[in-house]
C-alpha cells in the first residue's frame, strides 16, 4: 500500500478498499459504495453521519484500527456526541478525516440504505402451550383473625381456582406483590412460568402476556414479537449483528477473542446491546409515532382537537382507526433464543476458543433457562430466556430450531435441509435416522469478499439473466420493481450484488456460456463481446454486470475471475457436504430439498440446481422454507413441548465432521465444477443447453 493511501473497512456492509489519506469518512464511504446519512450536505449541522472508529488489531483484515488514525476532534462534534460516546470512538463522518487504516462501524440510524432482512414469520402449525401463562385471582383481604401472608394468600387462590401447587416467586416480583394487591383491591393478574414460578404480578385483570423469539445469526439478528395468549406475531424486527465489525465469519470472531485481551467481553456486550435495541424497537412500534412539534400561538387547543398528545416537545401522530397496545419492556415476559455455537458462546460469555479447535467441543450441549437480567437483557426483571441447545461445535441451536420447525424426524421421506448463511448447516434423514454436518461456505454467498458484493440493501442487484446469444445482462435491483430492460440506465442506481444475485450470477454465467464448466471465462466465445475484458489495473479478466451509467457509484459493476472462484468454493463446500451425507446414509438420491435461511426466501430453485448447490433432484421437490431457525425459536416460545423436542434433537442427531472423511478433499474438488465434475443432472435437461451441460 502506498504511503498516501489507507485501508478502510466499513461494517456491517463489508465494503472495503484503499482510499486517499486526508479525505473525510463520508467521502471515503462514497468511494466504496457505502451510504451514510448526510442530510445537511456535510454542513456539520444535522449530526446524522455519526460513525464509530473501532480500536484494535483485526487479524481477519490484516489492519490495526485506531481512533488515532483520525484527524483531531472538532468542537462542532460536541453538539452531537457526548464524552462517553467520544471515548468509545464515535465521530461525525463529515468532519473526521482518514489518516491511517480504519475499521468503521456505521450504526443503523446513520445508514442511508437500510439492509433488507428477509426474516418474515411463516404460517407453520404450532400447538398453544407457552411457558408463561396469566391467571386472574381474587383473594380476601387479611384480617386479625386471618393474617396470612400476601404470597401465601395468592398461592392459595391459584391452587383453588387453577390447581397450581408448590409455586415459588422471584424476589423482584415478590417486591411488587404488596402494592399490587392493594392497588388492585385484592384482585391481581399473575404470570406463572412453567407452572412453577411467579414472574410478574399486576393489579387488576389483564388478559395478555408477550414474548420474543430471537434468531441470532452471524450476519443478521431477527426477533419475532408474539402475543403469548393468541400466538399472533405482532411484529418482526431485525438488525445487522453488531459483531460484524470483528469479522464476517465465526472463526474471525473466535480469533478476535484469542488475540484481544477483552475481545470476548466486547463482542458479548455488543450483541447484548443489540438485543436491547431490538426489544426497544419492538415495544416502540406498539406506540404511535412521534414527531417534533413547533408550537405557535393557540396551537395547544388545536393539538387537543387533532388527538395528539404533547410529550416534551413531541407529538404523537395517531392514525385513524388504529389501536395501539402501548406496551413497555416489562410486558415482555419470555424469550427464546437460538444461534450457532460460536454466537451462543460469545453472547453467554463462554470461552469459544475450543469450539474452533478439533474436535470442536461446545461448553454445553443442553438448553438453558437463564434470568434475562443476569445477561443484562432488559425485559420484565423476573423473566427467563430459554436458550436452545447445541448439536455440535459447528452445528448450533439455530440448526435445532430448523429441525423443530421442519420436523423431518416425523416423516418417512428423506429430507435434505440446507441452512445457507455465513456457515452452511446440513441435515439429512427421516423419522428413522438423522445426520447433520457443517461446511464453511464463508461469507461469499452473502456478498462479502467479492469485488462488488454487498448486503441486501437498496441498489443491490438481486436477480440476473444473461442472454445466451448476445451476452447482454438484464437485472433487477432491490428497491426498484422494473428490470433493467424496462428502464433508463440512470434509473437503475445499482451499487453492487447481494446474496440472491450471487446465486443467480454463477448459474447464468454458466448456462449462457460466459464461463466454462470449470468456472473460467470462455475467452474464445467472449472475444467479440464488450462486457468481457481484462482489468488494466489488476490484469485480471472480468465481466461487466452493470455499466457505470447504470450505477450510483460511477463505476462499472463487474464479476471477476477471483469472485467466481470465491463463489465456487462456497458452493463446492455445500455440494461436497451433501454428497458425503447421502453416501453415509446409503441413499442414491434425496426425496426433498429444503433451503432455509434468508436464501430460502429468495432462492431461484432452478438456478440453485444449475450452479450445483446440491445433488440432482426434481425441481418440484426443491423448496424454500424461509427463516426456519427463527420459526423454530418461535415454536419453542409458544409451545413448551418444542423445548423438550429441541433437547431430544440436539442429542439424537448424529453429527459428521466432514473434514475428516477420507474422500472429502476429492469430493470438494469435484464439486467446484458446474454443476459437478462427474455427477449427472438429468433434471437440468431442457433447462441448460445440452452443449453446455455435456462439457
Amino acid at each position: 500500500m502506498s504511503d498516501d493511501k489507507a485501508m478502510v473497512i466499513f461494517q456491517p456492509s463489508g465494503r472495503r478498499g484503499e482510499v486517499p489519506k486526508g479525505i473525510n469518512i463520508i467521502e471515503a464511504s462514497r468511494l466504496l459504495g457505502v451510504d451514510i446519512e448526510a442530510l445537511c450536505g456535510e454542513k456539520k449541522v444535522c449530526g446524522k453521519c455519526i460513525v464509530r472508529v473501532e480500536e484494535g488489531h483485526f487479524e481477519k483484515y490484516g489492519i490495526t484500527s485506531s481512533k488515532a488514525n483520525c484527524s483531531a476532534w472538532q468542537e462542532e462534534e460536541e453538539k452531537f456526541i457526548n464524552a462517553g460516546r467520544r471515548e468509545k470512538g464515535f465521530r461525525l463522518g463529515c468532519m473526521a478525516k482518514i489518516e491511517g487504516d480504519m475499521l468503521i462501524f456505521v450504526p443503523e440510524e446513520s445508514r442511508a440504505g437500510k439492509q433488507v432482512v428477509s426474516k418474515a414469520a411463516r404460517d407453520i402449525p404450532i400447538d398453544h402451550d407457552p411457558a408463561v401463562r396469566v391467571y386472574h385471582v381474587q383473594v380476601d383481604a387479611p384480617t386479625f383473625e386471618e393474617p396470612t401472608g400476601d404470597f401465601e394468600r395468592i398461592c392459595r387462590g391459584l391452587e383453588r381456582d387453577y390447581g397450581l401447587q408448590n409455586l415459588t416467586c422471584d424476589i423482584f416480583t415478590l417486591r411488587t406483590l404488596p402494592d399490587a394487591l392493594r392497588e388492585g383491591k385484592w384482585a391481581v393478574t399473575v404470570s406463572v412460568w412453567n407452572n412453577k414460578e411467579i414472574v410478574r404480578i399486576r393489579p387488576g385483570k389483564h388478559e395478555k402476556s408477550y414474548g420474543l423469539a430471537i434468531d441470532v445469526g452471524t450476519t443478521t439478528v431477527a426477533a419475532y414479537f408474539c402475543d403469548l395468549t393468541t400466538m399472533e406475531v405482532i411484529d418482526t424486527v431485525s438488525m445487522m449483528n453488531p459483531q460484524c465489525k470483528y469479522g464476517e465469519d465465526v472463526m474471525a470472531r473466535i480469533t478476535f477473542h484469542m488475540t484481544t485481551p477483552d475481545g470476548l467481553k466486547r463482542m458479548s456486550d455488543d450483541i447484548i446491546e443489540g438485543l436491547n435495541e431490538l426489544i426497544e424497537k419492538a415495544v416502540a412500534a406498539t406506540h404511535p409515532k412521534k414527531k417534533k412539534k413547533k408550537k405557535k400561538k393557540g396551537e395547544e387547543a388545536a393539538a387537543q382537537s387533532a388527538e395528539v398528545i404533547e410529550d416534551d416537545g413531541f407529538v404523537e401522530v395517531i392514525e385513524d382507526g388504529k389501536e395501539y397496545l402501548r406496551l413497555s419492556i416489562d410486558d415482555v415476559e419470555d424469550i427464546t433464543i437460538g444461534f450457532n455455537t460460536a454466537m451462543h458462546h460469545i453472547l453467554l460469555g463462554l470461552n469459544p476458543e475450543y469450539v474452533g479447535m478439533a474436535p470442536f467441543p461446545p461448553v454445553i450441549h443442553h438448553s438453558m433457562d437463564i434470568k434475562a437480567r443476569d445477561l443484562g437483557v432488559k425485559i420484565n426483571p423476573s423473566s427467563y430466556m430459554f436458550v436452545l441447545p447445541n448439536e455440535a461445535g459447528f452445528v448450533g441451536a439455530d440448526n435445532v430450531g430448523v429441525l423443530i420447525a421442519e420436523e423431518p424426524y416425523k416423516h418417512e421421506e428423506n429430507q435434505l435441509i440446507i441452512d445457507i448463511g455465513t456457515n452452511g448447516e446440513l441435515v439429512l434423514g427421516n423419522r428413522h435416522k438423522l445426520i447433520s454436518s457443517s461446511c464453511a461456505t464463508g461469507p461469499a454467498l452473502e456478498g462479502a469478499q467479492l469485488s462488488y458484493g454487498m448486503r441486501a440493501a437498496p441498489g443491490a442487484i438481486e436477480r440476473i439473466n444473461i442472454d445466451r446469444e448476445t451476452k447482454e445482462v438484464d437485472y433487477k435491483v432491490i428497491g426498484r420493481d422494473a428490470w433493467r430492460k424496462f428502464s433508463e440506465p440512470e434509473e437503475m442506481k445499482a451499487k453492487g450484488i447481494c446474496g440472491s444475485g450471487i446465486l443467480d450470477v454463477l448459474a447464468e454465467l454458466y448456462s449462457s456460456g460466459v464461463i466454462t464448466k470449470s468456472g473460467v471465462f470462455n475467452k474464445k466465445e467472449l472475444k467479440e463481446f464488450p462486457r468481457f475484458r481484462k482489468n488494466p489495473d489488476t490484469n485480471q479478466p472480468e465481466f461487466v454486470l452493470a455499466w457505470a451509467k447504470e450505477s450510483s457509484i460511477d463505476r462499472d459493476i463487474v464479476i471477476t475471475q477471483k469472485d467466481i472462484r470465491q463463489i465456487q468454493l462456497a458452493k463446492g463446500a455445500l455440494y461436497a457436504g451433501c454428497k458425503l451425507m447421502v453416501k453415509r446414509m446409503g441413499l442414491e438420491k434425496v426425496d426433498v430439498v429444503k433451503i432455509a435461511g434468508a436464501f430460502g426466501t429468495h432462492v431461484d430453485r432452478t438456478k440453485a440446481l444449475t450452479m450445483g448447490l446440491f445433488p440432482d433432484c426434481e425441481i418440484e421437490k426443491i423448496m424454500g422454507v424461509g427463516n426456519a431457525a427463527g420459526d423454530g425459536c418461535r415454536a419453542a416460545l409458544l409451545d413448551r413441548k418444542k423445548r423438550v423436542e429441541a433437547n431430544w434433537c440436539s442429542r439424537n442427531v448424529e453429527y459428521i465432521e466432514l473434514t475428516v472423511e477420507s474422500t472429502f478433499q476429492q469430493d470438494f474438488m469435484e464439486s467446484m465444477q458446474l454443476p459437478h465434475m462427474k455427477d449427472d443432472f438429468p433434471h437440468l435437461r431442457g433447462i441448460v443447453p445440452d452443449d453446455i451441460l455435456d462439457q
